[in-house]
């Protein structure tokens, strides 16, 4: 840390002085939460207001949006793609193979890293 000198471990602070810092951390989590919760709200309104599209005809935020990225797809933005084809439910699987290796095996892989140190 840069400055860990200002810093005081709690077990040398006062109850009050806890109970404190306590109270304003609460408070400045629900005010996160309350920003977060009204932030998801405008999202949920502004996905399901409607809008003209290029030919004048009434789509939701959700349906310009999904236009939008197919379009940027179309263009070769494979991120785009990526995003499309997931929504979609055709993401690959992704595979994790995961197996037991001996401790002696691993002891030998270090020891032969730490020597090309």
């Amino acid at each position: 840390m840069a400055n860990e000198k200002n810093l005081i471990p709690n077990s040398e602070r006062t109850p009050e002085e806890l109970r404190e810092q306590t109270r304003k951390a609460g408070i400045a989590s629900g005010e996160a939460r309350r920003k977060k919760r009204d932030l998801r709200k405008a999202i949920e309104i502004l996905l399901e207001k409607d809008f003209k599209d290029g030919n004048g005809n009434d789509v939701s935020g959700a349906e310009a949006i999904a236009i939008k990225q197919f379009q940027k797809a179309l263009d070769g933005d494979t991120k785009a793609f990526e995003t499309i084809r997931d929504t979609a439910g055709q993401k690959p699987v992704e595979k994790v193979m995961v197996a037991e290796v001996d401790q002696d095996i691993i002891n030998e892989v270090e020891a032969m890293v730490l020597e090309d140190e």
